[in-house]
């Protein structure tokens, strides 16, 4: 069993620990700390953790149902084998939601809006040149949710919240490629800049653009059975 230890977890508010667990476990099965085949104890994940049966045991019913784990009865969790197809779906899933709110926030974002969007990349920028790479990673991400802004009060939106998680976690496996940082700063800047100009039709595109240069890095970090597909 790898080290699964959270850091900071006896800082951390209870009711939180359920999701830090969750995405310390996620984590490792896409990075395959946890390889495909590995049977996940409970009692082992606990001890490795720190943490009590519980939250482990909401994570893999979780797990179970985004296709990470098979549960079986009398067997426990078992890691699946997280195949291209797999990813492919994911993604392409993302790229269409997030397509829909930059070409969303081109129509209607306003000024403080858009603000935001440009501080973010400042602050991302400055974060790569300090070679901050959690700090990065982090304002990366809180583009895309500031993005996701776009969405509020359209369905779309309910579907971002149950993607986000899992978005992020293969995000930051992307992100160890190398060059990838500067990449999504300069496809982050382009999508804000058709923001900016009201460009609905460039905004989408360009962002749909990005999704699909960050599932290409992705495929890079992660072993996989199957052939990657086009």
């Amino acid at each position: 069993m790898p080290d699964l230890t959270i850091a900071g977890l006896a800082d951390t508010d209870r009711p939180q620990i359920k999701d830090l667990v969750y995405e310390r476990l996620v984590e490792a099965v896409v990075s395959q700390e946890l390889p495909p085949g590995t049977h996940l104890k409970e009692r082992d994940l606990a001890e490795s953790m720190g943490v009590s049966k519980t939250p482990i045991r909401e994570a893999l019913v979780r797990m179970e149902k985004e296709r990470l784990v098979d549960i079986a009865p009398y067997r426990g969790a078992v890691v699946r084998t997280i195949t291209v197809a797999d990813l492919r779906e994911l993604y392409d899933l993302r790229e269409l939601l997030e397509g829909f709110c930059a070409r969303r926030a081109a129509m209607t974002f306003d000024d403080a809006q858009q603000d935001r969007l440009r501080r973010n990349i400042h602050a991302s920028k400055q974060a790569v040149a300090r070679s901050d790479e959690v700090v990065a990673r982090s304002l990366l991400q809180d583009f895309d949710e500031l993005l996701h802004e776009a969405a509020q009060g359209h369905r779309v939106g309910s579907l971002l919240v149950d993607l986000e998680t899992q978005l992020g976690l293969l995000g930051r496996v992307a992100s160890r490629a190398e060059g990838r940082f500067e990449a999504s700063i300069a496809e982050h800047t382009a999508v804000l800049h058709a923001i900016v100009t009201r460009d609905p039709d460039d905004a989408e595109r360009l962002c749909r653009q990005h999704i699909r240069s960050v599932y290409a890095d992705l495929l890079d970090q992660i072993p996989l059975e199957d052939e990657p597909v086009p």
